[in-house]
């Protein structure tokens, strides 16, 4: 389970999220909407390590993120798409799948849960265009692809920030569908994205405006019991 208790954070004296609290229980799809500039590219950052300034509690399985890096966080399970995607463009697909594996897995292939293959079975588009440089896909084409690497770093939980702006309907229905098989395997995801589609899948819907979360009146509660 993520939790989330008493989150702010600010980049410099700018701040952005305020007093933030919810949680993601185990094998969940929770959505977090809001206009843009509402703070949810900065929520997801904040959970990863990757803001300045926070302050707050960030629990994943158990365990405080607090004084962790990125990299440590990744380590632990948590995988994160940003909204740019930060694919290795020059390098080919298979060249940016195989990149993200973590050097264990990549000592002993057969004791890593995810492998290529199982990327290229949610995602058969990629098995076409292995050799192709990532720079040379389309948008959506990018979007599985950094989702497929995400998933490579043997990722427990997944981060999206807009996994649906900006690219074809056709290829929004394939993340879609992707994200429902993950789910059935027991992946926890939080995902920032306005997509009615992925809103209608969603276990929860978290709204974020002014860096102020609101949720449904079941996660409040959930939440409340635990931390009054």
């Amino acid at each position: 389970m993520l939790e989330i208790h008493k989150l702010h954070a600010s980049y410099g004296q700018a701040q952005v999220l305020f007093d933030v609290s919810f949680k993601v229980p185990l094998g969940h799809m929770v959505l977090i909407q809001g206009l843009n500039g509402a703070g949810k590219s900065s929520l997801l950052k904040a959970i990863m390590g990757l803001m300045p300034k926070v302050t707050g509690e960030v629990t994943w399985a158990g365990q405080s993120m607090q004084y962790l890096a990125p990299y440590q966080r990744s380590q632990k399970g948590l995988g994160y798409v940003p909204e740019d995607r930060r694919l290795f463009a020059a390098l080919t697909v298979r060249q940016n799948l195989e990149i993200a594996r973590p050097a264990a897995s990549a000592s002993k292939q057969s004791s890593a849960p995810i492998q290529l293959d199982d990327v290229l079975n949610l995602f058969p588009a990629l098995g076409t265009m292995l050799d192709r440089p990532a720079a040379q896909m389309s948008g959506g084409e990018q979007q599985m692809l950094a989702l497929g690497r995400t998933l490579m770093t043997q990722a427990q939980m997944l981060l999206l920030d807009e996994p649906c702006e900006g690219i074809s309907p056709v290829l929004v229905q394939a993340i879609a569908q992707a994200l429902e098989k993950l789910q059935k395997q027991g992946y926890t995801m939080l995902i920032a994205e306005q997509n009615q589609l992925l809103s209608s899948m969603a276990d929860h819907v978290l709204h974020l405006a002014s860096g102020t979360m609101s949720s449904s009146r079941t996660l409040q509660a959930q939440f409340k019991s635990q931390f009054p």
